[in-house]
């Protein structure tokens, strides 16, 4: 190799190894009484009971879900993700 081809080279794996090490930053966690959990867990849970919540208005309302097996998972799914998003990114 020419020495330009070995310092290009050089600094594209330079930028692979930052790249690589860039997710090794703080864990999204929070503390709750002393403990620490992940941020996708305390997410989920909170997306659990809107989902819950959500199920009870609709059954309130004489609302009739078609497939409940496939719309509440999804609501849940949905709601952690945005949850996610719009609290730790």
């Amino acid at each position: 190799m020419s020495g330009s081809a070995n310092h290009r080279w050089l600094r594209c794996v330079a930028f692979l190894v930052a790249l690589s090490l860039s997710g090794c930053g703080r864990a999204p966690a929070l503390e709750i009484l002393g403990s620490f959990f992940p941020a996708w867990l305390v997410c989920l849970v909170t997306a659990f009971l809107i989902t819950a919540l959500t199920r009870a208005t609709l059954f309130r309302w004489n609302v009739k879900v078609e497939q409940p097996v496939l719309v509440y998972p999804s609501l849940a799914a949905l709601l952690t993700f945005l949850l996610w998003l719009i609290f730790f990114y």
